[in-house]
């Protein structure tokens, strides 16, 4: 079955970076995002790796390993949230120490992703897809952002309830940040294939496929002894949003996994929005996502609050996840069993 941590009150945040750092010129961000989280009554035990960036990494990958070896199995901290993603996390996967994690909450995005759904797959802890520390260093945060202590806090054996955000930001404006980061302006609008309302539910995985795609094949991204050990004859809602890919991208990383078996037992697919998704000699997104309906037929749900284009939902891989959509509104209901 799966474990499910639990973010106790005035818990203490640790902060590593097993993807990238912060470069020096931006360190401002970073260290207002800890002051930020001091002053809501987390404690935060920031470590080195956060504060360098060379060559598309915070550090060398068994540096990178180590540190957060050392504070996932650190008794002090509750919960990890690296200050926001990068590039190369997929080096220090086969140096984690899976078999000594304890249970504590890690949270993150983007190239986390890998991260979080590895340490499931392999453990049976639950993780959590959301907001990234950085992205916490506002005065306050937006209702579906806020959402991810409420999230945290749930008991195992408890649900939790979020909704679609009402707008979402088009594109990153750093320079001009407001009260909570985000430039919200544009109406969010959750979309079916079907066009029609629509229903799904299943065990909760994902990530950015442009990140975790490259788990298929290796001890990482094993979804049948996951599902045997784990959530046996449970389906599987699968999440996904899209950093990078255009199209063809996209298309060919889910024939991959459909190819590679992570698709078996799936009842229903979700992709987050993406300003990527670019379309290659006519074949658009919505190709991708028809082809995809018709080898597995089963509902696709998109341009939900999930990835690059904030704000997001927060997402519990292992979490049995029910999902509704209607007129262009959503709400996901996780339960922890």
């Amino acid at each position: 079955m799966i474990t499910y941590p639990i973010l106790k009150n005035e818990a203490t945040i640790g902060v590593t970076a097993p993807s990238s750092g912060v470069p020096s010129e931006l360190h401002d961000i970073l260290t207002q995002a800890c002051t930020r989280m001091e002053s809501r009554g987390y404690k935060v035990i920031c470590g080195k790796t956060p504060w360098t960036q060379e060559k598309a990494k915070s550090a060398h990958f068994r540096t990178r390993a180590e540190e957060f070896n050392c504070m996932m199995q650190d008794e002090e901290i509750d919960l990890i949230i690296p200050p926001w993603g990068g590039e190369l996390l997929i080096e220090i996967l086969e140096f984690i120490n899976y078999d000594s994690i304890k249970q504590k909450w890690v949270l993150g995005y983007s190239d986390i992703s890998p991260l979080l759904l590895a340490i499931t797959l392999k453990t049976g802890m639950a993780t959590a897809h959301g907001t990234n520390l950085v992205d916490l260093r506002g005065e306050k945060s937006d209702p579906a952002t806020a959402m991810w202590e409420n999230v945290l806090k749930t008991k195992s054996g408890e649900s939790i309830l979020q909704f679609s955000s009402c707008h979402y930001q088009n594109e990153w404006q750093h320079n001009n940040p407001t009260p909570h980061i985000f430039h919200l302006t544009q109406p969010t609008e959750w979309k079916t294939l079907s066009n029609r309302s629509e229903k799904a539910e299943g065990r909760l995985l994902g990530g950015c496929i442009d990140l975790i795609s490259h788990l298929a094949g290796t001890p990482f991204g094993d979804i049948k002894t996951f599902s045997e050990q784990y959530i046996p004859n449970e389906p599987i809602l699968w999440y996904f949003e899209n950093c990078e890919q255009t199209a063809t991208d996209l298309r060919r990383s889910l024939v991959q996994l459909r190819l590679a078996g992570w698709f078996e037992n799936c009842s229903g697919i979700l992709f987050g929005r993406s300003a990527a998704n670019h379309p290659v000699d006519d074949y658009t997104v919505l190709d991708v996502y028809n082809d995809l309906a018709e080898e597995l037929d089963v509902p696709i749900i998109y341009d939900i609050d999930c990835g690059h284009q904030p704000p997001q939902i927060t997402l519990i891989n292992g979490a049995y996840a029910e999902v509704n959509v209607d007129n262009g509104r959503g709400s996901i209901l996780q339960r922890f069993q």
